[in-house]
């Protein structure tokens, strides 16, 4: 916790340790099967980005029964118990308040040995950046609520929410050196990856062009269409990012966009890295790519050129 890690780690003995973490939140889209999907994928990713495997799983819900049909949760809960079968984890209880706004996540345990528990620190001079998912899903969000965004593109931003970073982290695993790993989330790409150098004696080098993100929201970021938290995310930052005078201001914000359920950011040797991508394409990851690396200056800090 003092490093604002994804999650929790408790050491049961000197081979299992147990990852913990919570997540819930509003709904982002209107489907309330997907909204359970989304908000369940969310929550999973903290311990993947740990290196742990996922066990069990409580519900977390705030309903406004009096405003809300029922029904409407049956379905939150059956989108979210689709995504925990195919995760393999399994629900074994939860907790439900009623409240004048819906909100839905989970409290999950996952098992991990206590040898191979990734943080987001540990980054070494001469690794390589990893991003496994487009970024933009928190400025497609905003279209969306302003009639904005079209169906199409609602549609590509909701597969990967709904997309479990199950099978990048079980390749990640399989690599022999990961030295960090995160999951982007709330506080935007570059938030996180300031984390991961922050306080450290390395800095990071993220090269634009290489970042996945969904082109259609172009528009949108220069209309000026984009989430409050966007805004925080880049005030907060702002003295912990160098940008090269050559990248415009539209392609930072999306660097800053929150994501939901967003992919994970993993630094690892550069000699392993061209090899993980390669099995993630293989395994239908189609859009992970190589962003960045480790570099030595400026310490604690990134650079965006």
């Amino acid at each position: 916790m003092e490093h604002a890690e994804d999650a929790g780690v408790y050491k049961l003995r000197d081979d299992l340790a147990i990852v913990q973490t919570v997540d819930f939140f509003t709904p982002i889209v209107d489907d309330p099967y997907t909204f359970g999907q989304i908000a369940v994928t969310n929550a999973l990713s903290d311990v993947y980005a740990m290196g742990g495997r996922p066990l069990t799983a409580m519900n977390i819900v705030c309903f406004p029964i009096s405003k809300m049909d029922i029904s409407i949760l049956r379905l939150i809960l059956q989108g979210g118990l689709e995504k925990m079968r195919e995760a393999g984890v399994l629900l074994v209880g939860g907790h439900s308040v009623e409240d004048d706004e819906l909100k839905y996540g989970l409290a999950v345990t996952g098992v991990i040995h206590p040898d191979k528990v990734l943080l987001n620190r540990g980054g070494r001079v001469g690794d390589k950046v990893i991003l496994t998912k487009p970024l933009g899903t928190g400025i497609v969000s905003t279209a969306l609520k302003g009639g904005l965004a079209d169906e199409a593109l609602v549609v590509k931003s909701t597969k990967y929410m709904t997309t479990l970073n199950k099978v990048a982290a079980e390749l990640m695993a399989e690599m022999p050196d990961i030295h960090a790993c995160t999951d982007v989330t709330g506080f935007g790409f570059l938030g996180h990856a300031c984390e991961m150098v922050e306080g450290s004696k390395v800095g990071m080098q993220i090269h634009v062009a290489a970042v996945p993100y969904f082109p259609e929201i172009r528009e949108f970021v220069e209309m000026g269409v984009i989430p409050a938290g966007l805004h925080r995310n880049r005030q907060y930052r702002a003295n912990f990012i160098d940008v090269a005078e050559s990248c415009p201001d539209w392609i930072v914000d999306i660097l800053f966009d929150p994501q939901t359920a967003g992919g994970l950011l993993i630094i690892l040797p550069a000699g392993q890295a061209e090899q993980l991508i390669g099995k993630m394409h293989a395994r239908g990851i189609k859009e992970a790519a190589i962003v960045g690396e480790v570099v030595a200056e400026p310490q604690g800090k990134v650079r965006v050129v």
